[in-house]
């Protein structure tokens, strides 16, 4: 995994923990999170929303 702040690799531990519980769910549907990329993205989103050091998410292809 990439380097990031501190304060935004706790967030992706804390994340990292709700996941492994079974209790972590995506923001607008509500649903279980079973990916563990996903649990990552969903980490490093609220990182970024708290205004730790992220780098920008990557761009996706078209």
């Amino acid at each position: 995994m990439a380097k990031y702040g501190k304060k935004s690799q706790e967030k992706v531990k804390q994340t990292m923990h709700e996941y492994k519980r079974g209790k972590l769910k995506s923001g607008r549907s509500g649903k279980k999170v079973k990916n563990r990329k996903q649990a990552i993205a969903i980490g490093l989103s609220k990182a970024r929303k708290s205004g730790a050091k992220v780098p920008p998410p990557k761009k996706s292809r078209k």
